[in-house]
């Protein structure tokens, strides 16, 4: 049990380790900061955007999504940083003469890199999708230029288990959809079909009216004809449903909400989620992806080699680069897809945690 007691040792690995990550990310967040002012400063002042909401409503929100978004590859810096400058003062010479062993040097490594991605789950789950709503508010109002769009084409979405609804176009200006119909299946075979000429959402009751339907009961070979003028009914689907954010909108739900989504168009029969699976899917993988960068950083920079700390450096970011690069393309396979979202988030993690299990084999111990 002394064996795994933290000593004097792991709280300097500890607070070396943490200290450079939190420094760096402080260094990196303010050289964004003025990099983005400078690039967006003419936007604010044409759309004469004030002062309280460019630092309330958009820098300190975009500070935390900033922090979760590279936060892995900070993690892996940090670590090529502290622990080459430790090579290179033979303190780690000194440590693995001491008697300790490098597989017991990983403990404090992994104490911070659990401390970092917990702190990233938190944030990217929990924290940051909030403050990406008043974030993306703000671009919205003060630097895109996307007119609104009031009007969605062609709707097709399952609201029940058998229950199909159709809309020839809805527009969320005024709540109306044209040409609406639902159909209701039991054992695939259609049972009743309702048309009418619109639908329109009533706030006062929050229930959708339905205008001027006819509804077919089919029974076997049997059919009947029921019309009517109006009839209120309840569906799975609002208002709400059809003004959402087209672009970005997954970052604006934590994981509860998001999950909740993903059912939701499941249920709907939605045929386009993949950029939400592969959100939810994210969420869970670059945390963990802390410990095997982590563990490559560890590999790379505890011994001495010619070219000093800058070789080290060198090569942690073309390896940190490479996984971003790999992310991406995996990515967008499933986006496209053609590759399972759980796979193509898993994937970089997967061949990374062999490359970092292949190069902390070859250290010398």
């Amino acid at each position: 049990m002394n064996r795994f007691k933290l000593k004097i040792i792991d709280f300097y690995i500890i607070k070396k380790f943490l200290g450079t990550f939190f420094f760096a990310l402080i260094l990196i967040i303010g050289i964004s900061v003025v990099f983005d002012i400078s690039e967006k400063l003419d936007d604010f002042i044409e759309k004469e955007a004030p002062l309280k909401a460019i630092i309330f409503d958009y820098y300190l929100n975009f500070i935390p999504y900033f922090l979760v978004l590279y936060s892995y590859l900070f993690t892996f810096i940090s670590v090529l940083f502290f622990t080459s400058r430790m090579a290179y003062n033979n303190e780690i010479i000194a440590i693995l003469s001491s008697g300790m062993s490098l597989n017991r040097m990983l403990i404090p490594y992994f104490i911070s890199a659990f401390v970092i991605a917990v702190f990233s789950f938190v944030l990217s789950n929990f924290v940051i999708p909030h403050a990406n709503i008043n974030r993306l508010k703000f671009e919205e109002m003060y630097y895109r230029n996307h007119p609104p769009r009031f009007l969605d084409k062609n709707i097709h979405k399952q609201v029940y288990p058998g229950v199909f609804i159709y809309m020839e176009n809805y527009n969320n200006f005024n709540n109306i959809g044209r040409k609406f119909s639902i159909e209701k299946f039991e054992d695939g075979q259609l049972v009743s079909k309702l048309m009418s000429d619109y639908i329109k959402w009533d706030y006062s009751i929050n229930k959708w009216q339905i205008k001027n339907y006819y509804i077919r009961h089919i029974d076997g070979m049997k059919e009947t004809i029921e019309e009517g003028t109006t009839i209120d009914t309840v569906l799975n689907i609002y208002p709400s449903d059809f003004i959402r954010r087209k672009e970005n909108f997954h970052e604006t739900m934590n994981i509860i909400e998001l999950n909740r989504f993903i059912e939701e168009q499941k249920l709907q029969g939605a045929d386009n989620i993949e950029l939400f699976l592969i959100e939810r899917n994210k969420r869970f993988a670059l945390p963990f992806s802390t410990f095997i960068l982590t563990l490559i950083g560890i590999s790379v920079s505890t011994r001495k080699v010619k070219g000093g700390i800058g070789f080290h450096i060198g090569v942690g970011l073309l390896l940190s680069f490479s996984y971003i690069l790999f992310e991406q393309f995996s990515s967008q396979f499933a986006i496209g897809g053609n590759l399972n979202p759980l796979l193509a988030v898993w994937i970089p993690n997967i061949l990374y945690a062999i490359i970092a299990f292949f190069l902390y084999r070859i250290t010398p111990q």
